[in-house]
């Protein structure tokens, strides 16, 4: 037989000599092209286009029955429990309570980090890296993408398609995401910490969605409700030979609490699965051949062929499995360390599911005995005694008869003292025993598993020795084993208490708390507790969170009935106030349309506000359209609320400030639709008045103009075609102020022109000077001519100016039907603070128009007409007079005083009548 031989080499030399080994190799590699590289991992790994991710159906069986599952018997046949609702997303790695990319980086392991991160950005990604943090530049698109999926899904039939397209989305984004993590370096990790932000939001929130789809599908089958148990017409011992795996078949079928907790440990060992790789080379590097303990199998050699002589260690000279404990000695320190890290990666796999992984890494190394001790856990059951097989032959037994025993031996290694803690944690698990698992788990989720797996475990054991119809007895497990007889709120009230303070501080996150209530099935509490989020203070919650939180609000409509349902609307609405602060225009119509009908108006009204070009205002108002929203009265409150804002302008004068125009620019909503012209009057007389108010003229010009010419002819041929004679008293009204304002604006016109014609106009008599020459003389003749044409058609032209304003004036003055601002028709429904408006109206402008009137007659000479305004005012059929106050009337005295001593030197009588 040849020789044993093994170097004895420290680990970290052999990892020296592995490395020069390759950079040897490297040396000798061509220069790559970087150009041709970049090219083909574009091609490579460029994201596909997202419609057609939609066109595909969703992968579903990604997570099958795993390996090591609590789950005792074989799947129960049909599709009731189908645990292909969860998903394991290939690369993706579990930032389930911090994240492990900074703790790995803290850690030295930035090489592992990138051979994790295997996927390298693509050239069309790279512009990202010159953001400030590039995760929320890449993470932007996921508000368009969940609106895809939820539009893509409307039926509530397809609610678990829409689930599975929400997980998808995350799924991409955190792959685009880890690419850009994969880039990084230590310097860089402030710099994207939102990106490593986000990046743990989006993967919890991948999770989350795999746990809602999964429990669900359980929830709404065909099982009965979740709070009852199935009733059991056979009664235990009825059926002979009835078998563990038999019994614990039919305890799944008729206890839905204990099949859904069985859901949830699945789901944490998928999550857990992501994690996996980045132990799967560990192991690699425990031995160079399949021979366990070969530091001390070596040491033992070299002592017996006499090359050892000095040695005070107590090494073993047995290498039976329990030569260690049985001889109370040790190992090499090598095999301590990789018997550790063996241990602890075989907890990694069994944490994530992966049994036959455990099994494997332990026979690789040499310790198929440790592989043979994690296989007593399958029940028993023998098919032969319900049905021979084919011809008639007889089936092989499956599972361990004596599991009783097996399960109280591991429980006794998990108690015993001079194990590790990863192997206590390993046997602990396999027998329930949950003191040894817990000083091995790290994160709130690893204590969730934790304590579901012995919580199932106790459940299925309860019900296998109460419903057995083997004459054998069971062995005794320790009384601290039934004291987990557990419900799931019994569970995470615990975890809640516990002792450590990260876990407690773990179970206070967002996404844990969510994932809880979802667990529990109170939907009711999980209402309550993101309300209060937002309430506290949501411009601090992270914006993914709450687009999660929207529409997680809108899934669970779909599936049951959500009791809170003004704090769900509060939920998405807080959604959508982010949707219209990051300008995502494109969405705010479809979440408006799942508000209340109050609700609806208000928030698009409110988004509509901050849309200036007219064209977008066009089709924003289209998409309200096509989701049904009620476009007259939306349009209509947002020109109340920008009328009713108090702005900042100046209170009198010419200048349009910005809050003016915007009040102008609101009117444009009302008219877009021909419909709504009856109340694009209403509205834009309302903010004609307010400007006419402060003599803001133009302003009140500009909102005019805004109303197209056609429009009283539009309202009277909507109200003919409608099939009635006459306008409702409000549009009379209406129509009625719309006209009495044209009037108004047409005197102002009217006067102003007057004003600049006579006082701006008029032409300037040529001047000569007292040592003007004859030539002089000559030309000033000429220029006096030229002025008297020029005066006499000033004044033919002040006449006919003079008489247009006067006329408009009197339009005014003399308006019919009971005046200016007057309503003719009776309208029940009238504003009262409408007519407080025009009653101001008339007391503010009636009186200043009969002074510019008289102003006007009285500087082109016509005194006789200054002294006929003053009958009108007095007449008791137009009632002018009530609009002047006395100071007024005492001002409009002196007026026509004025004008009555003028026509007394024209040899007239005070009244402007000829004397005799």
């Amino acid at each position: 037989m040849e020789k044993f031989t093994f170097p004895q080499k420290k680990l970290d030399s052999l990892f020296d000599d592995k490395q020069k080994e390759q950079q040897q190799q490297t040396s000798t590699l061509p220069k790559p092209n970087f150009q041709k590289s970049l090219k083909l991992l574009d091609e490579a790994v460029s994201s596909p286009v997202y419609s057609q991710r939609f066109q595909q159906t969703p992968k579903s069986g990604i997570l099958r029955n795993t390996s090591f599952t609590p789950k005792y018997a074989s799947p129960i046949p049909g599709p009731k429990f189908d645990l292909s609702a969860i998903g394991a997303s290939p690369g993706g790695y579990g930032l389930q309570s911090e994240s492990m990319i900074t703790n790995y980086m803290s850690q030295g392991h930035h090489s592992q980090l990138n051979s994790m991160l295997a996927e390298d950005i693509t050239t069309t990604n790279v512009s990202l890296l010159i953001e400030d943090d590039p995760g929320l530049a890449a993470s932007s698109g996921v508000y368009r993408d969940f609106y895809e999926c939820i539009k893509s899904n409307p039926s509530n039939m397809q609610v678990f398609e829409l689930m599975s397209d929400c997980e998808t989305v995350c799924t991409d984004q955190v792959l685009l995401l880890k690419k850009l993590v994969n880039r990084t370096t230590r310097n860089t990790q402030q710099k994207l910490k939102k990106t490593y932000d986000t990046l743990e939001l989006l993967y919890s929130e991948k999770c989350t969605w795999q746990l809602l789809r999964s429990l669900y599908k359980d929830r709404l089958s065909d099982h009965d409700s979740p709070h009852e148990e199935k009733m059991v017409l056979d009664t235990p011992g009825k059926i002979d030979n009835k078998s563990d795996e038999m019994i614990i078949d039919e305890l799944f079928e008729k206890t839905p609490w204990i099949r859904q907790a069985q859901l949830v440990i699945d789901w944490l060992e998928s999550s857990s699965l992501d994690n996996l790789d980045m132990f799967s080379d560990n192991v690699q590097f425990f031995s160079d051949q399949a021979v366990a303990w070969e530091n001390t199998l070596h040491a033992l050699k070299r002592k017996k062929e006499g090359r050892i002589t000095n040695t005070t260690r107590a090494f073993v000279d047995e290498l039976d499995p329990d030569a260690p404990i049985r001889q109370n000695k040790s190992l090499d320190d090598l095999d301590k360390e990789d018997e550790l890290r063996l241990l602890q990666h075989m907890f990694v796999c069994i944490r994530a599911g992966q049994l036959e992984k455990a099994q494997e890494v332990c026979r690789n190394c040499g310790q198929s005995w440790r592989a043979a001790t994690l296989e007593g856990w399958r029940p028993f059951h023998d098919s032969n005694y319900q049905k021979l097989g084919e011809g008639g032959q007889v089936e092989s037994v499956q599972g361990n008869q004596y599991r009783d025993i097996w399960k109280l031996v591991c429980w006794r290694m998990s108690k015993e003292g001079k194990f590790s803690p990863y192997e206590k944690g390993i046997y602990g698990i396999m027998s329930g025993n949950l003191g040894a698992v817990l000083p091995v788990c790290k994160t709130w989720q690893d204590y969730l598993w934790g304590y579901f797996k012995v919580m199932v475990d106790t459940q299925v054991e309860r019900e296998v020795r109460m419903s057995t119809t083997s004459p054998r007895s069971f062995e005794d497990l320790p009384q601290e084993y039934w004291d987990r007889l557990m419900k799931p709120e019994q569970v995470f009230s615990e975890i809640e208490a516990s002792l450590d303070e990260k876990i407690q501080q773990e179970s206070r996150m967002w996404f844990n708390i969510i994932q809880k209530y979802i667990i529990l099935g109170d939907i009711g509490s999980l209402i309550e507790v993101m309300f209060t989020w937002i309430q506290a203070d949501s411009k601090r919650l992270p914006q993914h969170l709450i687009r999660f939180m929207a529409h997680l609000v809108l899934i669970l409509r779909k599936i049951t009935d959500i009791q809170h349902i003004d704090k769900a609307n509060t939920i998405l609405e807080t959604y959508i106030e982010i949707l219209i602060k990051n300008n995502n225009k494109q969405l705010v119509a479809f979440y408006v349309s799942n508000l209340p009908k109050k609700s609806q108006i208000n928030w698009y009204a409110k988004f509509l506000e901050g849309i200036e070009d007219k064209s977008e205002r066009q089709h924003v108002l289209r998409l309200a359209e096509d989701e049904d929203l009620d476009i007259p009265l939306i349009t209509k409150t947002v020109v109340e609320n920008i009328r009713h804002r108090e702005g900042s302008g100046t209170p009198s004068g010419t200048d349009i400030t910005d809050e003016d125009r915007e009040k102008i620019e609101a009117i444009d909503w009302l008219v877009f639709d021909p419909k709504q012209r009856g109340e694009a009057v209403k509205q834009a007389n309302a903010v004609m008045r307010s400007f006419i108010a402060v003599k803001k003229h133009d302003a009140a010009k500009e909102v005019f103009n805004k109303l197209p010419v056609d429009t009283i002819d539009i309202i009277i041929r909507q109200q003919t075609q409608a099939g009635s004679e006459m306008l409702k008293p409000d549009v009379q009204n209406a129509v009625r102020e719309y006209m009495c304002i044209k009037a108004y604006l047409d005197a102002v016109d009217g006067f102003n022109d007057w004003f600049t014609f006579f006082h701006h106009a008029k032409p300037q008599k040529p001047n000569l000077t007292m040592e003007a020459t004859f030539t002089d003389k000559v030309a000033y003749e000429h220029r006096i001519r030229q002025y008297e044409t020029e005066l006499d058609r000033w004044r033919h032209n002040l006449t006919s100016q003079t008489k247009i304003s006067k006329e408009r004036i009197y339009n005014i003055l003399l308006f019919t039907d009971g005046g200016w601002m007057v309503d003719k028709a009776v309208d029940d429904t009238a504003d009262d603070g409408r007519k407080v408006q025009m009653d101001r109206l008339r007391e503010l402008h009636i009186p200043g128009l009969c002074f510019n009137l008289h102003h006007m007659l009285h500087s082109t000479e016509m005194y006789a007409d200054c002294l006929q305004l003053a009958d009108y005012i007095a007449s008791e059929q137009y009632r002018l007079y009530k609009e002047f106050s006395s100071e007024d009337l005492k001002t409009l005295l002196r007026h026509l005083q004025e004008s009555s001593l003028k026509l007394l030197d024209k040899n007239k009588d005070p009244l402007g009548y000829e004397l005799v």
